[in-house]
C-alpha cells in the first residue's frame, strides 16, 4: 500500500478557505477519523461539518474523490476550513499525527503522472500556467497542460513503430518477404517524420519569448531620450533623467505587457567613444546586451548610434524628441517621450518585428528540455534518411528507436528518473 501524503494545497497566508489535500489509500480514514458528523461518504459529494484537530474544532467541509477519478488516481480526500495561517497547519498537523506523510514539492502531480493521469509535458504545461507571468505564457501552459504537443508527439512516435515494426520483421523474417522491404517508402516516411519534428523545433525560438519575455535593448548615443523613453513605456519613473551626458552608467530594466505578451526592457548607457573610466565599464556593457536582445530601439535626434556588428536582434530605428524638432535622416517611427506621441505605434511595431504574423494563441514548444529532445529527435531521423540505401537494417533501427526515445522523453515515456525528479522539484508543496 502506497502511504498517503498529504499538504495544504492553497496559497500561505491568510484568506476566506484553506484546503488541506490527503492522496493515499487510506487518505478517507484519515479524514473520517477528524470529520463530524458523517462517517459514510459518497464520491463527489461536499460534506459540511466540524473539522477536529489537536486544541481546536473548525466548522468546514469534506470532499472525497475515489479512486481512480481523482487528480492523483489515487484515493483523494479535501479537508475545506477557513483560511487562517495556524488553523490550516492545525488541520494538516492533525493528518500527519493519523498516518499520513508530508507531501514533497510536487508530489501530488508526480503521482498522477506516475498514475498515468497526464504526460510529463502535461505537468509541466501546469506548472508554466501556475507561474506565468503574462497572458501568452498561460495560454502556451494551458495548451501544453491540454495535452497538444503530447499529442502530437505520440503521433510521431507511432509511425516510427509502425516504421520499426517493418524494419524488424525485414530483419527477422527476410525468407518471409517476397517482394522485400519498400526502401523508397520508408525513406518518404522517415523523411515526412523529420519535416514535422523540424516544425515543432523551430517553433522554440516563438516559444522561449513567450516564455521568458522578449527581450527589447533601448541603445543609442547620450543625450538621446533613452532613459526618458524607457519611463514613459512603463509608465512609471525608473532610470534617472538628466541633461548631463552619461547619466545612465549600467543597465535600467523594466517589464510591460503587450497583447498579451511580456516585453523586458532595458535602458542602456550611451554608447560613444570618448567616456570616463566608469561609464566606459557601462558602455561595453551595452553593447553586449545590444548583441543578445531581441528587439533593439536605436534611439536617435537623427544620427544613429554605431551598433556592434554582430547584433542578431531587430534594429527598430526611433526618432525621438519629435515635440522639438521634425524627423531628419532614416528612422521607422518618430515618438515623443515627453508627450507620448506616437509611443502606442511603437508598441504595435515592437510587437511586429517580435512575432511577425505568427499567430500567438498556437501551441508551441516553450521548454528547453522540450526542444533539446526534439534536436536529438531530428539528428536521428536525418542519420536514418541518409543512411537507409547504405547501411544494413538494423544500424537503421537504432537510429529510429533513438527517435522514438528521445521524444519520448517528451511524454515521460522513455524519461529516467533524474528527469521526473527534476520536472517536479519545479512546484511547490501541495500541488
Amino acid at each position: 500500500m502506497q502511504e498517503s501524503i498529504a499538504a495544504i494545497a492553497t496559497a500561505s497566508g491568510t484568506g476566506g478557505v484553506a484546503i488541506i489535500r490527503i492522496s493515499g489509500e487510506n487518505s478517507l480514514e484519515i479524514a473520517g477519523k477528524m470529520f463530524t458528523p458523517y462517517k459514510n461518504f459518497k464520491p463527489n459529494y461536499m460534506y459540511a461539518g466540524h473539522i477536529q484537530a489537536d486544541g481546536f474544532t473548525d466548522y468546514g467541509f469534506l470532499v472525497y474523490f475515489k479512486a481512480p477519478k481523482s487528480f492523483t488516481g489515487e484515493d483523494v480526500v479535501e479537508l475545506h476550513c477557513h483560511g487562517g495561517v495556524q488553523l490550516a497547519r492545525g488541520v494538516l498537523k492533525k493528518c500527519l499525527s493519523l498516518g499520513a506523510r508530508l507531501a514533497d514539492r510536487g508530489e501530488f502531480t508526480k503521482r498522477a503522472f506516475l498514475n498515468g493521469k497526464l504526460t510529463l509535458a502535461s505537468a509541466e504545461g501546469m506548472a508554466d500556467m501556475i507561474n506565468a507571468e503574462s497572458l501568452a505564457l498561460l495560454r502556451a501552459g494551458s495548451m501544453l497542460y491540454g495535452e497538444k504537443l503530447s499529442n502530437e508527439v505520440e503521433t510521431l512516435q507511432n509511425s516510427l513503430k509502425d516504421i520499426l515494426a517493418e524494419v524488424a520483421v525485414e530483419i527477422d523474417y527476410p525468407e518471409e518477404d517476397d517482394g522485400g522491404l519498400d526502401l523508397k517508402k520508408i525513406k518518404s516516411q522517415v523523411a515526412a517524420l523529420k519535416v514535422a519534428t523540424d516544425g515543432l523545433v523551430s517553433g522554440y525560438k516563438c516559444g522561449k519569448k513567450l516564455k521568458e519575455g522578449v527581450t527589447v535593448a533601448i541603445c543609442g548615443k547620450p543625450n538621446t531620450g533613452k532613459s526618458s523613453l524607457l519611463n514613459a513605456l512603463l509608465g512609471y519613473d525608473k532610470a534617472i533623467v538628466s541633461a548631463e551626458a552619461g547619466t545612465t552608467r549600467d543597465a535600467v530594466e523594466g517589464a510591460i505587457d503587450i497583447d498579451g505578451v511580456k516585453y523586458n526592457l532595458i535602458d542602456t548607457a550611451g554608447i560613444r567613444e570618448c567616456a570616463g573610466a566608469v561609464e566606459s565599464i557601462g558602455i561595453e556593457r551595452a553593447k553586449k546586451i545590444v548583441t543578445t536582445a531581441d528587439i533593439i530601439l536605436s534611439v536617435s535626434e537623427g544620427e544613429d548610434a554605431d551598433l556592434p556588428a554582430d547584433v542578431s536582434g531587430e534594429v527598430i530605428r526611433v526618432f525621438n524628441k519629435s515635440d522639438l524638432k521634425k524627423p531628419v535622416g532614416k528612422f521607422d517611427i518618430a515618438v515623443s517621450a515627453k508627450t507620448g506621441n506616437g509611443l502606442d505605434k511603437l508598441k504595435k511595431l515592437i510587437a511586429e518585428r517580435s512575432f511577425g504574423d505568427i499567430a500567438l494563441d498556437k501551441a508551441y514548444v516553450v521548454e528547453e528540455r522540450h526542444y533539446a529532445a526534439l534536436l536529438k529527435a531530428a539528428k536521428a531521423l536525418k542519420s536514418a534518411t541518409e543512411n537507409l540505401e547504405t547501411l544494413t537494417l538494423d544500424i537503421i533501427a537504432v537510429d529510429l528507436k533513438d527517435a522514438w526515445d528521445a521524444l519520448g522523453e517528451i511524454t515521460g515515456e522513455t524519461a529516467n528518473e533524474e528527469i521526473i525528479s527534476t520536472v517536479f522539484s519545479k512546484f511547490c508543496v501541495g500541488k
